[in-house]
């Protein structure tokens, strides 16, 4: 880190600060080592990505880059492969048993499905928040932070307690339970429950977190919520969301990407993709017009 400062001050003469630049950033360097560094979200890049169920094709040809700590939000039509395609990001689409993909995902230039990255390390290092709320019921709600480094054999990054409230912070609900932490997680409302999820998602330090209609059976207070807390995340992870709320997707996205089926029994695709300001104020393609403004869908 350089020192800003003025060469000369009231008329004094100019001084060289060079070597004190030096000392300082040699002292703050010191200073520095071994402290953890504010995390930061990685890229996803789909290339050339086709998908089938069975001799189903669903995608076709999906190529999209996901930037490191920007909300690329999803959007399109029911049935159009967008979850799909989410669920391909951390390798989900493989647990279907007549399940096939073509094409490459890489999470920081590294294949995902390539020989570098096991199953479970893609998991935890992408991470997915469900459309509906999905904690543990018999669970505390410590318990249920914590179950995501308990099933994977991964140690806590802290003290497990300053783990969960951070969790808990990151995610927008510590005030409302912070005086019962072991309260049973199924106990919690539809908003809380969700939150719960994304605590328990944070806790086994993802670099993406993907997000299928998160506030889809939320009520407007507990939608709000949701969206305040994605974009305080991203500014440490990557997020990748499927929304149908086009009003939910200009707010909290920075990139967009519109899927549509042409033709019934045809695979998915992307018509456009870019920026969300410029795709909801001028689009290029008149079928992402029609679909915003809510003219099909």
């Amino acid at each position: 880190m350089n020192v800003d400062v003025a060469t000369g001050t009231w008329g004094a003469p100019q001084l060289d600060l060079s070597a004190a630049e030096a000392t300082i950033d040699q002292a703050e360097a010191a200073a520095w080592q071994g402290v953890a560094q504010p995390r930061r979200g990685s890229a996803l890049v789909a290339d050339s990505v086709s998908a089938w169920f069975g001799s189903h094709k669903v995608l076709e040809r999906i190529s999209l880059a996901m930037r490191p700590n920007e909300v690329t939000a999803l959007i399109g039509p029911s049935g159009c492969g967008k979850s799909t395609f989410l669920r391909i990001l951390n390798r989900m689409h493989e647990l279907v048993p007549s399940a096939a993909l073509s094409g490459k995902v890489e999470l920081d230039g590294v294949d995902i499905y390539g020989p570098q990255l096991r199953v479970t390390e893609t998991r935890l290092k992408i991470g997915m928040v469900f459309q509906k709320p999905n904690p543990f019921p018999t669970m505390t709600i410590e318990e249920n932070v914590l179950s995501g480094l308990k099933l994977s054999g991964t140690k806590a990054s802290m003290d497990k307690k300053a783990l969960v409230e951070s969790c808990l912070r990151r995610a927008g609900l510590w005030e409302e339970v912070k005086n019962r932490l072991n309260a049973l997680g199924g106990a919690l409302s539809g908003g809380q429950q969700q939150r719960l999820c994304i605590a328990r998602s944070l806790a086994v330090a993802p670099d993406v977190l993907l997000m299928d209609e998160p506030c889809s059976a939320l009520d407007p207070m507990s939608t709000r919520i949701i969206e305040e807390t994605m974009r305080e995340l991203v500014q440490q992870v990557t997020i990748v969301i499927v929304t149908h709320n086009m009003q939910q997707a200009a707010r909290v996205s920075d990139q967009c990407a519109f899927f549509l089926v042409e033709e019934m029994q045809q695979p998915g695709g992307i018509v456009e993709a870019g920026p969300t300001a410029q795709m909801f104020s001028a689009p290029r393609d008149a079928r992402t017009a029609d679909y915003i403004q809510g003219r099909f869908g």
